[in-house]
This record gives structure tokens, sequence and C-alpha cells, in this order.
């Protein structure tokens, strides 16, 4: 039996337009608010296209999507400054971030501040990717798909090697700041 209470929720929902009577979207900045109440990991995803330099971008769109075969995914949005790169890249590399490296969030966060050089503390994976230190785990992936999804494109990606790293606290975000797990 299921018993029904009077939630305490806002809910948000289309607006209607008091002029034409038409539906409207869901505000997006109210939806971004909402989205941003599920927690993600971080990552740092690298790539090192023929003719440019290593870059990595900060994402938390990073999911798995299948284990026969090893796919997983994540998106970029259409208007990035690292699109061209991925446009030009087969292969990137998703670094998953420790709890102790915010300050490299930060870095591939900013833009125009993407690209790889030793300060950041990598080596050359099996795909001659840029595979960043410290990390919890790193999956390195052939681009199998990119797939329309709106004011993004959906990368996803075939597993080729990973490299699993020490430690066991990964970088959270929640609610539009980082987040630890409690002990």
């Amino acid at each position: 039996m299921m018993i029904r209470t009077k939630q305490p929720w806002r809910i948000l929902r289309p607006q209607i337009d008091e002029q034409t009577e038409e539906i409207m979207e869901i505000d997006p900045i109210e939806l971004r608010n909402a989205l941003g109440r599920f927690a993600t990991g971080v990552c740092v995803v690298t790539t090192a296209s023929e003719g440019r330099a290593p870059i990595g971008m900060t994402v938390n769109s990073f999911s798995s999507l299948s284990l026969d075969p090893p796919l997983v995914l994540w998106s970029i949005q259409r208007d990035s400054d690292c699109r061209a790169a991925f446009d030009a890249a087969s292969t990137y590399c998703i670094n998953v971030l420790a709890s102790d490296q915010k300050e490299l969030s930060g870095r591939f966060a900013r833009k125009n501040q993407h690209e790889v050089n030793e300060a950041d503390r990598f080596f050359e994976g099996e795909l001659g990717l840029p595979v960043l230190m410290g990390c919890l785990v790193a999956f390195e992936c052939t681009i199998d798909a990119r797939l329309d999804g709106g004011d993004h494109i959906i990368l996803v990606g075939r597993v080729k090697a990973v490299h699993q790293g020490d430690g066991d606290k990964p970088l959270l975000f929640f609610a539009g700041g980082y987040q630890e797990l409690a002990s």
C-alpha cells in the first residue's frame, strides 16, 4: 500500500505564455540549479591530436555506458573553446580526479587554459594520450560515436586501456561547488 503525503518540494513545470497561451520551456537557470542537485565526479578529459599540443578540459558529464563492448561517454558544449581539438581527435582519456586535485580541476576549467604541460605531471598512455598522475583511474578511449545532444555533443568512447591509481577519495561536484565524501 502506498501512503501519499503532501510533497514538500517545489516543482518545476513549463510555464504558459499568457498572451499566446503556448507552453514555454522550463526556465534554464532553474533547470541547471535542479540538475546541480545530482552529485557527479570530476574528470579532466585529455587528447593529443596530430599537429596539436596536448590539451585537457574539466568535465562532470562522464558516465559508463556498456561493459560489452566497453563504452563510456561524456559531452562537450558546442561552443567550447576545446571543441576544435576534440573534433580533430580520434582518441581521448578520461582522468577521474581525486579529492586533492581541486587545483587541477580549476586550471583545466578556465577558458584558454587547456594545454597539458610538464607542470601537470602526466605520462604518455598506451594510445599516446596524456594520463594525469594522481588520478583515481584513467580510461584511454578511441572515439566510437559523436551524437547530437542539444547544445552539447556526446562523445562515446571504446575503452582501450585503464590505469588505476592508489587513491580512494573522489573529487565531487554538487550544487555548484566541490564536495568530498564523509569518512
